[in-house]
């Protein structure tokens, strides 16, 4: 028994850390697109909106995140961004009307 709470925890923790270094990579990579369009990254922050069991290139399973932001171009309006990830890797990133694929 104790070795199922020992592999629970240990998972939840790769869970966690997994999610920062994704969230870290996708903070990264908004600020880096919002800078290239010339457009403001709003109150630097990126959210992860869903998460799910997708498959990769390879036909392997894993967890696809789907991350939201705000940006304006023009200062006084808000527009809506997404990045999607499958790992830690960006597949897409999407701003407003503007796409921009990895």
């Amino acid at each position: 028994m104790e070795w199922l709470v020992i592999a629970v925890a240990l998972g939840l923790a790769w869970f966690w850390l997994d999610s920062m270094k994704c969230h870290d990579i996708a903070v990264a990579r908004a600020k880096r697109e919002t800078d290239s369009e010339n457009v403001q990254l709003l109150d630097a922050t990126v959210a992860l909106d869903k998460l799910r069991l997708a498959r990769d290139d390879d036909g392997r399973i894993g967890l696809q995140r789907s991350y939201r932001f705000e940006f304006s171009d023009t200062g006084d309006n808000r527009r809506t961004g997404w990045i999607i990830m499958q790992g830690s890797t960006v597949l897409t990133v999407r701003l407003a009307q503007l796409w921009v694929v990895n």
